[in-house]
């Protein structure tokens, strides 16, 4: 059974906040992604509670903690590459 969304949360961005977060969300709306990102956010992964309660990770942890860092370099490319073909030029 579905559960109606019925509250709402909203911020002011940037045009390069937004370009940034478009580019993000490929094929979904960026309402739908960031609702997917804030949820993410607030759950802890099994390797940071692995870390947090000082248990040894296992290779599905430690492969979780990699694709987290991979991501985590996207989305830094992205707003790099943004930055750079939005912002003027030095010359």
């Amino acid at each position: 059974m579905h559960t109606p969304r019925t509250k709402s949360i909203s911020t002011k961005v940037t045009e390069e906040e937004y370009a940034q977060f478009e580019a993000l969300a490929g094929a979904q709306t960026i309402s739908e992604w960031a609702r997917e990102v804030l949820l993410r956010a607030s759950k802890p992964s099994p390797s940071d509670q692995s870390i947090a309660n000082r248990e040894p990770l296992t290779s599905e942890d430690m492969q979780d903690m990699i694709n987290r860092a991979d991501a985590s370099k996207l989305a830094k490319a992205l707003d790099r590459l943004t930055t750079a073909t939005t912002e003027p030029q030095a010359g």
